[in-house]
C-alpha cells in the first residue's frame, strides 16, 4: 500500500521540467532517479526496495533498455548510503547502458 501519493510525487519528479527542458534528460537518468528515490523514500507501508526494485525492473521493460541482445543489463542486490546518491545514480545509468 502505498504512502500519502509518494509513488505519485516520485514519478512527477522523474519527468519534471525546467525552463521547458526536462531536469532529467535520459530515460536512464529517469530510471536511476526513480530507483534511487522509491527506495530512500519509502513510499510503501511494506516492502520498499522489493516494489521499487519491480518498478524499476517494470520501468526498463517499459521504455525497452532492459535487454541487450536478449540478456538483462541489470543483476540483483545493492544497499546504499544517502550521502552515496549521485555515485548510486551515475553507477546504475553506466548499467544501463
Amino acid at each position: 500500500m502505498e504512502r500519502d501519493k509518494g509513488l505519485e510525487s516520485i514519478i512527477n519528479n522523474i519527468y519534471q521540467t525546467f525552463d521547458g527542458k526536462d531536469v532529467y534528460e535520459s530515460v536512464k537518468e529517469k530510471a536511476a532517479n526513480f530507483l534511487y528515490t522509491c527506495v530512500k523514500n519509502h513510499v510503501f507501508i511494506d516492502g520498499n526496495k522489493r516494489i521499487a526494485a519491480t518498478l524499476f525492473i517494470y520501468f526498463l521493460q517499459f521504455y525497452n533498455i532492459l535487454y541487450v541482445s536478449d540478456r538483462t543489463i541489470i543483476d540483483n542486490n545493492t544497499e546504499s548510503n544517502p550521502k552515496e546518491k549521485e555515485i548510486l545514480v551515475d553507477l546504475i545509468m553506466n548499467f544501463l547502458t
